[in-house]
């Protein structure tokens, strides 16, 4: 039982790492383009997620001062601070991804990775 309690208190630990793994299998295991393009995005989410379960204190509370009343246990703001960075990363490295993958299908008529390579392969034969 304790195993089950301790996943409970790190659910969110293991959720990311469950994200990054999906996003990390989808890259590695397909070859359509936009298909490593999503896992890539779900590879990020889970990086995000695991920089907001950081900064997460049990019984804090948002990191505002106010006058007359006494402090008490704090949430990290730091990790928000990244996660809004992040964000613009992932979006960023998403818009780009696909603006490639819409190229590579202009030049090659198809976005299946093997099929391109072999495409390439058969392009560097001939010259």
């Amino acid at each position: 039982m304790k195993i089950i309690e301790s996943i409970m208190e790190n659910i969110n630990y293991v959720g990311a790492i469950a994200l990054f793994l999906i996003g990390l299998h989808t890259v590695v295991t397909h070859r359509n383009l936009i298909k490593r393009v999503l896992g890539v995005n779900i590879m990020g989410t889970g990086v995000l997620l695991f920089f907001t379960s950081i900064g997460n204190v049990a019984g804090g509370e948002p990191p505002i001062f106010i006058p007359g009343s006494v402090p008490g246990i704090f949430v990290n703001p730091l990790p928000s601070v990244f996660i809004l960075t992040g964000i613009v990363v992932v979006v960023s490295i998403t818009v780009y991804s696909l603006s490639l993958v819409v190229r590579i299908h202009e030049a090659y008529g198809t976005i299946d990775q093997q099929e391109i390579t072999e495409m390439i392969k058969e392009e560097e034969y001939h010259d």
